[in-house]
C-alpha cells in the first residue's frame, strides 16, 4: 500500500514538473515572438517595407507624369481646338463617377497587384507623353508655318477680366431678361461698369459701327480676314472709325448700356464662315487650362443673359 502511494505520488509530481515546464516554455515562446522577429517573419517585414518603398517611389513618379500629362494634353487640345475645330474639351466632371468606381475598386486589392498596376500604369503614360509630345511638336510646325495669320484669330477677352469674375452669361440657351423665354444666346455677357475699356481680340478691320438704334446698341464689328468676325455690343462710345487697322490688345470702345440691355455689360461675339461660335474656346493665349476649365463652368452657370 505504502509503494503504491509512493508512486503515486512520483507520478503527480513527474505531471507537474511536466506542466510547469510546458507552461515556462509557451511563456517564453510567447514572450521570444513579442520581442524578437523569427528570420522568417524578418524576411517578410523587411520584404513589406521594400514594397512600401518602391510603392511610394511608383507613386511619386506617377503623380509627376499625370501633372505632366495633363499639362501637355491640355495644351494640345487647347491649340488644336482653335486652329482645326476639333472636339472641345472634355471636363473631369464628367468622370468623377468612372473614378470613384475606380477607388473603390483599387480598395479591394492588395499591395503586390497596385504596385504591378501602377508600374504597368507609368509604362503607358510615358508612351503617351511620347505620342502627344510628337503631336504638339506637328502642331507647333504648323503654327510656325501659319506665322503672322495667328494674329489674327480672337485668342483673348474683350476686357480685363483676370479674375474671372465679370462673366455671367455664356453661349446657349439662356433666359431672355425681357421676353422671359428660352432663347438662344450667341455670345457672352461680361458684366463691366460704364466706361470701362473694350479692346480687340485679334488683328483686323474695322468693318462696321453701328449706331444706338439697333438691339445691340451701338456695336463694332471687326474683321479679321481669315473668316473670322468679332463683334462688340451695348457700348457707350467707340474709339475707331468703320476701315481702321486694329491690332490685338488696342482699346475700340468703352462699354455701356445701349440698345436692348437689361443693365450695363458688354455682350460678345465670335463668328468663323458665317456661324456663331462659342467664344469661350477663344481665349487660349491668357487662360491657363485649370482657368480654361473654370471658365467653362462659370459660363456654363448662367441662367438668364442680359440683352
Amino acid at each position: 500500500m505504502l509503494k503504491y502511494r509512493t508512486r503515486k505520488q512520483r507520478a503527480i509530481r513527474i505531471t507537474t514538473q511536466i506542466f510547469v515546464w510546458l507552461g515556462v516554455a509557451v511563456i517564453y515562446y510567447i514572450g521570444f515572438s513579442v520581442f524578437f522577429d523569427t528570420p522568417v517573419e524578418y524576411e517578410l517585414k523587411h520584404s513589406t517595407d521594400m514594397m512600401r518603398r518602391e510603392y511610394d517611389r511608383l507613386s511619386a513618379r506617377y503623380d509627376s507624369l499625370s501633372m505632366v500629362l495633363e499639362n501637355v494634353v491640355a495644351r494640345d487640345r487647347n491649340v488644336f481646338n482653335i486652329l482645326f475645330e476639333s472636339t472641345p474639351y472634355e471636363l473631369d466632371s464628367e468622370f468623377e463617377n468612372e473614378r470613384l468606381a475606380l477607388h473603390e475598386k483599387l480598395l479591394t486589392r492588395s499591395n503586390r497587384q497596385l504596385r504591378r498596376e501602377l508600374a504597368t500604369s507609368v509604362d503607358d503614360l510615358q508612351k503617351k507623353m511620347a505620342e502627344l509630345e510628337k503631336s504638339h511638336d506637328r502642331l507647333s510646325d504648323e503654327i510656325e508655318k501659319c506665322g503672322k495669320g495667328l494674329n489674327n484669330i480672337p485668342s483673348i477677352q474683350p476686357v480685363i477680366n483676370s479674375q474671372l469674375t465679370l462673366l455671367t452669361a455664356g453661349y446657349g440657351m439662356l433666359m431672355h431678361p425681357f421676353y422671359r423665354t428660352l432663347q438662344s444666346h450667341q455670345g457672352v455677357d461680361y458684366t463691366v461698369p460704364e466706361g470701362s475699356s473694350v479692346f480687340a481680340t485679334a488683328d483686323g478691320t474695322v468693318k462696321e459701327v453701328s449706331g444706338r438704334n439697333s438691339t445691340f446698341g451701338l456695336n463694332i464689328v471687326i474683321d479679321h480676314g481669315n473668316g473670322y468676325l468679332t463683334q462688340y455690343c451695348h457700348l457707350s462710345s467707340s474709339k475707331v472709325r468703320k476701315g481702321q487697322r486694329v491690332r490685338r490688345g488696342d482699346i475700340i470702345a468703352l462699354s455701356g448700356n445701349s440698345g436692348l440691355s437689361l443693365s450695363p455689360h458688354l455682350h460678345y461675339e465670335v463668328r468663323y464662315d458665317g456661324m456663331r461660335v462659342d467664344p469661350i474656346h477663344y481665349f487660349f493665349m491668357e487662360l491657363t487650362p485649370d482657368q480654361y476649365q473654370r471658365i467653362i463652368k462659370i459660363s456654363q452657370s448662367g441662367m438668364q443673359s442680359f440683352d
